[in-house]
């Protein structure tokens, strides 16, 4: 069987600024995510990485079309992604290519162009002790996951949280303070999957965390293409010639033959 091609794309900035990020995730946390990914099954995977800073921002349309899943790391730089490269990764969505949202990208365009909402949220950074409670538990993104994971130093995210309701709830978040958050969603678009997992604030060794690699291990397997639509997606007009039984054209007609694009 072949390999899910997996991608983790990341902005990379933080890890050249800030001195505490640098020496958590030295070479950026694309590369500790992506680390964890290959230690989760390296027989069923096949795992790269993407930066802000690469051509095209490492996602051309060549690069998309071999990717099935793709991570998303975004925090300070949302703004600088193009506006092309989030059409393309919107199209191949869906497709049927899974992506995964990570922590800060809860603000990526790319999520909120997908979810249609704000996604907005409360936050503060005071390094509290969180705990992600399972509350789907036969779900298979938390396969061989207790009641919760509990993360001892984190960033809050609180509600509200601006998205549409989840189409599947996988965890809530407690914090030291007192909030919760809905920290683990799913979504369905087109033919692709679209998870969003909260914790990975890059100040902390969140990624290194063997619960939280288990859980992306797990998501990637989940988001995995269900097929391809991407004929579909050109809308393509059928000529009365190819219909599937035989007819006769009636009426007045506004298109050319043969002619693509939406109705």
């Amino acid at each position: 069987m072949s390999k899910l091609r997996v991608c983790v794309w990341h902005e990379f900035v933080h890890e050249k600024k800030n001195q505490t990020v640098k020496e958590l995730y030295p070479d950026g946390m694309h590369t500790v995510i992506a680390e964890g990914l290959r230690e989760y099954d390296a027989d069923a995977f096949e795992v790269s990485t993407a930066t802000l800073q690469e051509p095209e921002h490492g996602l051309t349309e060549e690069r998309l079309a071999e990717i099935d899943v793709l991570l998303w790391w975004g925090h300070c730089a949302h703004g600088d992604v193009s506006d092309e490269v989030v059409d393309r990764v919107q199209r191949r969505v869906l497709q049927g290519m899974g992506l995964i949202v990570l922590h800060s990208g809860h603000f990526a365009k790319i999520f909120k162009r997908l979810l249609g909402t704000s996604c907005a949220l409360k936050w503060r950074e005071a390094g509290e002790r969180e705990r992600l409670w399972v509350c789907n538990p036969g779900h298979p993104i938390v396969e061989g996951i207790g009641e919760c994971i509990e993360l001892e130093q984190t960033e809050m995210y609180g509600e509200p949280f601006g998205i549409p309701s989840p189409d599947e709830q996988i965890f809530i978040s407690w914090f030291e303070g007192g909030e919760v958050f809905r920290s683990g969603c799913t979504w369905f678009r087109g033919n692709g999957r679209i998870f969003y997992f909260r914790p990975g604030h890059e100040t902390y060794p969140i990624y290194y965390n063997e619960d939280v690699r288990k859980v992306l291990g797990n998501a990637v397997k989940w988001a995995a293409p269900q097929g391809n639509w991407a004929g579909a997606m050109d809308a393509p007009n059928v000529p009365v010639e190819k219909a599937p039984e035989p007819i006769t054209a009636k009426g007045g007609s506004l298109h050319e033959a043969g002619q693509a694009g939406f109705r």
